[in-house]
């Protein structure tokens, strides 16, 4: 298998580099985890610790200093680096499917993935979420998982169930996130050979009749 990928993407207005390792969460995971944003920084450690990947993420702002674009970019990013590494594996029988749920205290939410080129974020929210946490736009931290959609091209379901606490409730998120993600993309020897439409190519043949 492939255990290590490396997506770079560059726009006008920032450079990102992300990495991912699967031979085993370092001791120090957290250390490559480098954006402007603090509260961002945790939330993806938290991706890091409940997915058992190694995440290296260097951002650079070339332009302007808008956190949408840290999210976006990042989380596209991601998604890139996670669609490639079941591109690469697609035979080694990962699932590319799962749901989990995340809590903390009093916050509880659930994630669903499905990786199969179809792109399609869904957030529910049955609370009121706060619009701000830790100097952070709530929208912003939203802004992520609708990046990583578009570079990973899944579907993400996200359901904030419970909280008071913005941090409880964007961390009982982002936990449920990356529990999905490690259930999704650990290989299942019984699935290993099976042909499924996991991030595979899409073939279409076009006919015209005059």
């Amino acid at each position: 298998m492939k255990k290590q990928i490396s997506v770079k993407r560059r726009t006008k207005e920032s450079f990102i580099e992300v990495a991912l390792d699967f031979n085993g969460l370092h001791e120090d995971y957290k250390e490559d985890i480098k954006t402007p944003i603090p509260f961002f920084n945790h939330m993806l450690e938290h991706i890091a610790y409940r997915s058992g990947m190694n995440l290296s993420v260097i951002f650079e702002m070339d332009r302007f200093d808008l956190t949408h674009i840290v999210f976006e970019d990042i989380g596209m990013a991601l998604g890139k680096a996670v669609k490639t590494y079941l591109e690469e594996n697609r035979d080694e029988g990962i699932p590319g499917f799962s749901d989990a749920i995340g809590i903390i205290d009093e916050a509880h939410a659930s994630c669903a993935l499905s990786f199969e080129n179809r792109a399609s974020f869904y957030l529910s929210e049955q609370i009121e979420v706060p619009a701000q946490t830790e100097g952070t736009l709530s929208e912003d931290l939203e802004t992520f998982f609708e990046g990583f959609v578009q570079g990973a091209m899944c579907s993400l379901h996200l359901d904030i169930n419970k909280g008071k606490n913005g941090h409880h409730i964007w961390e009982a998120a982002y936990r449920a996130f990356g529990v999905a993600l490690r259930r999704a993309l650990t290989p299942e020897e019984s699935r290993r050979g099976l042909t499924s439409g996991v991030c595979g190519p899409i073939h279409y043949k076009i006919e015209a009749e005059e």
